[in-house]
């Protein structure tokens, strides 16, 4: 085995020549004669989602991060073989699908008649896109080349699909639709991880795009920078900071937002702020809030006033900003966490979702993460074979067995390995079954689009990735 294979988590997935063809008209409705320990019904008969993980968060406490980390500095982490320990339970794949948290807003913004106004909720949507991130130190698992994930949810009137469409880079591409042709979102993330010492930067690369059906409108944008402090000793805490810039590609409009960096006192810990533009430059709202809590929208001569105001008063000084490359001597969490100041004349845009209160004995995940990885009563046979939800080191971590979780990981990781090296004996390609590299038609960059038929249940050359 070259170096190159010893580090790559799961590289390939082998083909198979099996195929299943099933029925998805009966998805979400299930016998309650079926459901057994312990897990409840409604009385309408649909099946009641999960409230809790199977087992409390595995303890870190006797693993030592720094052994693995202290010749990676400056390094992408991609090839960097971590132990499970460090693992959340759940795939990239599973994490990307929590975009949708608030899918109520973009409801809204196919509800709303005017576009300022459509604008400024779909950059709600775009800041709680990120809000689960918020206290979750864990590393979801490295989605296996061919891995997919399904999410559909009757109730928020969407479904998605996800699937891992490239190793080298890293890339998962996803596609959600509304159930009721009112919107598709979609777009590829290729996270880039590096380490600088103390902390760990993830840059998200990758184009998100919504398409508002009704109105013929479509918005890109990309995510900002995640910086998780304090990973070799303290409290880890996480920062997102760096410019979004989403643009409406048939008016014209821009969002720009900026995620401030935390600063020297932590007084711009978490806050976004930024404005709405229209195609000549006007400024025609402000937008402001911080991505763990709430977002707000006032008019820009409303906000002026109130920061004139301030710089008046002194209470609002300026801060000197910092990145992960440039490390300081005490990188603990800052104190100062104030909560969102309103300004007379706001309206509302978006709150985040309160976490169930035993939240920290579940990797800190919402209450929607905490339904991602369950199976539903007779799912089982009605999902690709290559659903995360069948991966047996992220079900076996989900129970709490980090023993049986780590042999399942390696077990798999060297499956892999020896599939693309089969591939490259052969001289074969590895094809992907549900989206093809393409053109954004907004954009005109590269990008990987959805090729459609997934929900037929039609899993014809299904590759055997378990």
């Amino acid at each position: 085995m070259n170096s190159e294979e010893e580090f790559f988590d799961a590289e390939t997935g082998l083909e198979s020549d099996d195929s299943c063809e099933v029925s998805f008209k009966d998805a979400l409705v299930f016998d309650s004669k079926q459901v057994t320990d312990g897990s409840s019904m409604q009385e309408n008969g649909l099946w009641e989602r999960r409230k809790a993980l199977p087992a409390e968060t595995i303890s870190r406490n006797n693993f030592s991060v720094w052994s693995i980390l202290k010749k990676c500095i400056g390094m992408e982490l991609s090839k960097i073989a971590m132990p499970v320990v460090f693992n959340e339970p759940l795939s990239f794949l599973q994490r990307i699908s929590e975009y949708m948290e608030h899918t109520h807003l973009i409801h809204k913004a196919c509800s709303l008649s005017d576009t300022v106004d459509r604008m400024q909720v779909v950059a709600a949507f775009a800041v709680s896109a990120v809000a689960s991130q918020w206290e979750r130190t864990g590393k979801p698992f490295n989605p296996l080349l061919g891995e997919t994930y399904e999410l559909i949810r009757e109730d928020e009137g969407y479904r998605l699909i996800s699937e891992q469409v490239s190793h080298h880079p890293p890339i998962s591409a996803f596609h959600a639709q509304s159930l009721k042709q009112e919107f598709e979102f979609h777009g590829s993330i290729y996270p880039k991880l590096k380490f600088w010492g103390k902390s760990v930067e993830a840059e998200p690369k990758g184009t998100m795009t919504l398409e508002l059906l009704k109105h013929k409108e479509a918005y890109t944008w990309t995510n900002p920078m995640c910086c998780i402090h304090n990973i070799i000793l303290g409290k880890l805490w996480i920062e997102q900071y760096g410019t979004v810039e989403i643009v409406n590609h048939s008016t014209g409009d821009k969002c720009i937002l900026n995620f401030k960096p935390c600063g020297m006192f932590g007084k711009d810990l978490h806050k976004v702020e930024g404005f709405i533009q229209d195609r000549s430059k006007k400024k025609r709202r402000v937008i402001y809030g911080k991505w763990t809590e709430c977002m707000y929208s006032i008019d820009p001569k409303l906000y002026e006033t109130q920061k004139k105001a301030e710089k008046k008063t002194g209470s609002d000084p300026k801060k000197q900003e910092r990145s992960c490359e440039v490390e300081e001597e005490d990188d603990e969490l800052p104190e100062v966490q104030d909560t969102v100041m309103v300004i007379p004349g706001s309206a509302l845009l978006w709150r985040v979702t309160p976490r169930p209160s035993h939240s920290a004995q579940m990797y800190n995940f919402t209450s929607f993460a905490v339904t991602l990885n369950e199976l539903e009563p007779g799912m089982e046979r009605l999902l690709a074979p290559t659903d995360c939800r069948l991966r047996p080191d992220i079900r076996a971590m989900e129970h709490g067995d980090i023993d049986l979780a780590s042999a399942e990981k390696e077990r798999l990781e060297e499956k892999q390995r020896a599939a693309r090296r089969e591939r490259s004996e052969d001289d074969e390609e590895w094809s992907t079954r549900w989206f093809r590299m393409g053109t954004n038609p907004f954009t005109g960059a590269e990008d990987w689009q959805y090729t459609g038929g997934y929900f037929d249940r039609k899993y014809t050359d299904c590759p055997n990735i378990y």
